[in-house]
């Protein structure tokens, strides 16, 4: 064996579904935020000119289960944050962890509660919340078990989709979120 040939056998191999299974969230992301885009993009084509502003009344007027849904997504995003960027593994972490949890379940159950843009009950984004109360006990269970790449790829994967995504529809015309900050 040549030592062109050595060189060649020893190199890995390029992997399409290893490289999908290490970049899921950063895809989803990518694919929410192009969707979040062409939707919001078609919505606005067919409204008069959009401005920032921030009003509340909004929200201090809706109804408690929508401020409930609101203080319980606002805790979710802003833990999931500290500990995606904290350091892992400490009592800090668990600590906020299960608070994390707590609070990503409260946003999930609570959003069976509230109504559509549409007036309809359920839509598509309630498959997160669905998704989101099956997979948080997994993400758990991985933990205690020591399958620490399974719980980071778990809870990450939830608060991609859970905060990142379905968040961000949130800020569609005719939302909660659009309400509060823009106006026409």
């Amino acid at each position: 064996m040549t030592t062109v040939e050595a060189h060649l056998s020893a190199r890995p191999q390029f992997s399409l579904w290893a490289w999908r299974k290490a970049n899921v969230n950063k895809i989803n992301i990518a694919i929410g935020t192009v969707a979040f885009g062409v939707i919001s993009w078609l919505i606005l084509q067919q409204m008069p000119p959009v401005y920032f502003r921030l009003d509340l009344t909004p929200l201090l007027t809706a109804p408690a289960m929508v401020q409930v849904h609101v203080a319980a997504a606002i805790t979710a995003f802003s833990v999931g944050c500290i500990l995606m960027a904290g350091v892992k593994g400490n009592t800090m972490h668990r600590v906020l962890g299960y608070g994390w949890v707590v609070a990503m379940a409260t946003t999930a159950i609570s959003s069976f509660l509230l109504f559509g843009p549409v007036g309809s009950h359920l839509s598509l984004i309630h498959a997160l919340s669905a998704w989101t109360l099956i997979v948080l006990p997994m993400g758990i269970a991985a933990a205690r078990g020591g399958n620490i790449k399974a719980h980071r790829q778990t809870m990450t994967g939830v608060f991609t989709g859970g905060m990142l995504i379905a968040g961000l529809f949130t800020f569609l015309p005719g939302r909660l979120m659009w309400d509060i900050f823009f106006t026409t």
